[in-house]
């Protein structure tokens, strides 16, 4: 290598030091290529967060564009511009948190066999694996004390590690898992519970992943964190954009990606690559009529499923009847205890002028619903609410299941309820066609005011029938 390519390398180098892009780009020039703008600009942004006040940043980014290569890229770069920073990484499972940490490890151990094959030891010469203490998902480089780096999963153990910068590196294997609402809580609350408690003062927390679930991780996090005091950014990557451009051509064209997506589940295309969440795309409800001004209604009813366990919702919806359709005006949905769930549907059903609630008597259902029509004659002095309760013993799947047409086409919501009632909100917009829902409090009771609706319908149908005939009766015919 004569001298001018000498001062050439000699300044990408310096820049791969200075700079993350740069650095991945040194590396490996046929992947970072500079013509690819969301690789650049990824590589910035996180170059910029680890500068940046922001606690926490939160990558979507599709499939085989380079997620976990750019990750593990960005441990390596850290630790040889700081070797004293501490680094944990979380992958599904052990195997993959093995792979992360080896692939780290291995690249700062490069050997040098040809001068001119450039490895990480000639872009950080000072970086290197402290002798006797390589193991697979822990270890130290030379001059620290304590560990630089561990690799966990929600398995694995995160015991005695303080960490600078934790890095979540798609924690959900399947579609399977996306939709199982109890898998995903299990997630968030290993990384809420075991992998925030391992960050030090000042550290900082990379989830990098594919979305999946409105639930998943990302959206736990971008939802939670902040309303904790967390400062967080989002980088949100789709395969096709808005102006109907590809991410990358290089990486993934539009040919391809039309050719993949086509034997895909459209919800499960949807969130690979378009990070649009998949219970949103299987929800059981798609459909919601909204009003803004209340109609001169016929009646004000009420419906409520007490808690069944201890985990359990109780919910309590209030509607009014205009046309043959409810139109909902108030829920109470809270896992507080009876004695404070009692005062509160009363409190609501005197609120509204109720005429006639329903309350299930299943589980201790028959002595709330006679706490609350006692309250409302004692404490509030009317009788103005008839309160009705019954056993309910259908089989709840298959009854929400089988009115969900119906409540689509006729329940009304108000213009506002996301933000009335934000818990039954959620609720009803995330229930999952199919899958494991952790709740299901919400869409029964929903379903339960369908029921009382059409058995309405029923009833006056049926008392016009008998008028007609007694009718004809009295004619003689």
């Amino acid at each position: 290598m004569n001298k001018s390519e000498l001062i050439k390398r000699g300044a990408k180098i310096e820049l791969a030091r200075r700079h993350f892009f740069d650095f991945c780009h040194l590396r490996m020039p046929e992947f970072y290529k500079s013509n690819r703008k969301y690789l650049v600009d990824l590589c910035n942004d996180l170059e910029e967060f680890l500068m940046s006040d922001d606690q926490v940043l939160v990558v979507n980014e599709p499939p085989r564009h380079g997620k976990s290569l750019t990750a593990t890229n960005f441990v390596e770069w850290i630790l040889g511009r700081d070797s004293t920073f501490r680094i944990m990484t979380g992958s599904y499972n052990e195997t993959l948190s093995t792979v992360f940490s080896k692939s780290v490890r291995n690249t700062i151990q490069e050997v040098k066999a040809d001068e001119n094959i450039l490895v990480y030891n000639d872009i950080f010469p000072d970086t290197h694996i402290k002798y006797g203490d390589a193991a697979m998902n822990m270890w130290s480089l030379e001059g620290n004390q304590t560990n630089n780096y561990l690799a966990t999963s929600p398995s694995g153990t995160a015991t005695g590690f303080g960490a600078d910068l934790i890095i979540i590196d798609d924690v959900i294997k399947s579609a399977q898992e996306a939709n199982n609402a109890n898998r995903l809580d299990d997630i968030y609350r290993w990384y809420a519970d075991t992998m925030l408690s391992r960050l030090e003062k000042g550290g900082k927390v990379l989830v990098i992943m594919t979305r999946w679930a409105s639930g998943d991780l990302a959206g736990r996090v971008l939802t939670e964190m902040p309303k904790a005091g967390f400062k967080v950014k989002h980088i949100n990557m789709k395969a096709l954009q808005d102006d109907g451009t590809m991410l990358c051509d290089d990486v993934l064209s539009y040919a391809e990606y039309k050719r993949k997506i086509s034997v895909m589940s459209p919800e499960i295309a949807a969130a690979n690559y378009q990070q649009e969440p998949i219970d949103l795309k299987g929800a059981l409800y798609q459909k919601f009529n909204t009003y803004t001004k209340q109609p001169e209604f016929n009646g004000i009813y009420a419906y409520c499923d007490t808690a069944d366990e201890g985990s359990d919702y109780l919910v309590s919806i209030v509607y009014g009847m205009y046309n043959q359709e409810p139109y909902i005006l108030d829920v109470v949905m809270t896992q507080e205890p009876m004695e404070v769930t009692e005062k509160l549907v009363t409190e609501s059903y005197y609120r509204n002028h109720v005429n006639m609630a329903r309350i299930e008597s299943n589980n201790g259902g028959k002595g709330f619903a006679r706490q609350v029509d006692s309250k409302l004659r004692n404490e509030y002095g009317t009788n103005r609410t008839v309160i009705n309760w019954f056993h309910n013993g259908q089989n709840k799947d298959a009854r929400i299941l089988s009115n969900s047409s119906w409540v689509e086409e006729h329940v009304y919501y108000p213009e506002d309820w996301k933000s009335r009632f934000p818990v039954f909100f959620d609720a009803i917009k995330k229930y999952q066609r199919a899958g494991k829902n952790l709740h299901d409090d919400a869409s029964d009771s929903l379903t339960g005011v369908a029921e009382s609706v059409m058995a309405m319908q029923e009833d006056t149908q049926a008392s016009s029938i008998n008028e007609q005939a007694d009718y004809l009766d009295s004619l003689g015919l």
